[in-house]
């Protein structure tokens, strides 16, 4: 039997995981959550084999939650659901420790198989996003150039991309306009790019905005 714990805030997609989930013999919810607190206190009580973990959760970033779930529980599975596009976090969140990645939009066809894969100690990443990621940048993914920043410059990177200043994205990021210019003067320097245009363009281009 493989043992889930839901993280989402939001009920209706709660309640619709578990319904897909129910029909499946070795597969079974022990616990849910819809915030940070309650996903790590629910996880250490549990100890599930599987979490679902929405990316976006309110007042946390999903990535920082599935650094500190791997940092207490190494053996976890985590897999991410989001209603992000792959190509935009599913390579980063498996870097981070994630053992794979699937968008909300697919997960009623693709959810099963990937918890019966991560469980098996398996990635899982969409054949779609597979072959997409080949035909682009062949298969040594760390030359992606947007795979070389760090978490918080790839935040930075998208923000100026949705047109944000260096204020706004400060306040929205709790940072000061000092630290936010230099995240995005290190995005430029890691990327060989020289402005906020080809920044854009570079966003645009690889699919990495909603």
């Amino acid at each position: 039997m493989i043992n889930i714990f839901i993280t989402d805030d939001h009920s209706i997609m709660r309640d619709g995981l578990k319904k897909i989930l129910s029909e499946e013999r070795d597969m079974k919810v022990v616990g849910e959550a819809a915030n940070y607190h309650d996903a790590i206190t629910g996880v250490a009580k549990l100890e599930p084999d599987v979490v679902i973990l929405d990316i976006s959760l309110p007042g946390r970033n999903g990535l920082d939650i599935l650094k500190e779930l791997k940092s207490t529980h190494p053996k976890l599975k985590v897999l991410i659901l989001s209603m992000h596009p792959e190509e935009r976090f599913a390579l980063r969140a498996i870097k981070a420790g994630a053992s794979g990645y699937v968008t909300k939009e697919n997960a009623a066809d693709e959810l099963v198989n990937a918890i019966r894969k991560v469980s098996a100690g398996l990635k899982y990443i969409s054949a779609d996003l597979a072959g997409q990621l080949a035909d682009r940048f062949g298969t040594d993914f760390s030359k992606v150039p947007h795979e070389q920043l760090s978490d918080r410059e790839f935040e930075v990177l998208c923000k100026i991309a949705e047109g944000k200043s260096i204020k706004e994205i400060a306040e929205m990021l709790v940072l000061s306009p000092a630290t936010v210019a230099t995240y995005r003067a290190r995005v430029l320097e890691k990327m060989n790019l020289k402005s906020n245009v080809e920044i854009t363009s570079y966003v645009y281009r690889n699919h990495l905005m909603d």
